[in-house]
């Protein structure tokens, strides 16, 4: 179960605060407990807040595809390359890899796009001039295990 956010927390406890003046003031001859007129407007919001989150569930069920960014300058850094690939379409993570031991980058990464503007960036973007580099795009392969390190670490638990 998806936790709610901060904004929809507030937002939810506006509504039941609204909801429980309403409700005071619509059947406020009826001397109600304000805890059961509160936890009306808690529900009252609680339903707000759900049909409103099915716009949310449909937006995080969006397919993504990993790019492979090649021969980026080194002063590029993730603003500027996100900024790039920004003007392609939706750009849900960039990550520009650096060298473990001088913890300079190492003139590649990945974006992670919507699977639809994807290609659309790989076209436009691939062989293109960015900060007088000819940018490489295309799409990232699939990182695969070891196998050779399994069987080295089976061989060396039988020995």
């Amino acid at each position: 179960m998806k936790l709610p956010d901060q904004k929809s927390f507030i937002f939810s406890v506006i509504l039941a605060v609204v909801g429980f003046v309403v409700v005071e003031f619509a059947l406020g001859g009826l001397a109600l407990n304000p805890a059961l007129l509160f936890g009306a407007g808690l529900l009252i919001g609680a339903i707000a807040i759900g049909a409103m989150s099915s716009d949310v569930t449909e937006e995080a069920e969006v397919k993504t595809k990993t790019l492979y960014v090649g021969n980026l300058p080194y002063r590029a850094n993730e603003g500027v390359v996100r900024a790039l690939f920004e003007e392609q379409g939706k750009v849900f993570n960039v990550r520009l890899l650096k060298d473990k031991n001088t913890g300079k980058r190492r003139g590649f990464g990945f974006v992670e796009m919507a699977q639809a503007d994807a290609d659309n960036a790989i076209a436009n973007l691939n062989d293109s001039e960015f900060q007088q580099r000819t940018l490489k795009v295309r799409e990232a392969k699939q990182k695969q295990e070891d196998d050779s390190n399994a069987l080295r670490t089976e061989t060396d638990q039988s020995v």
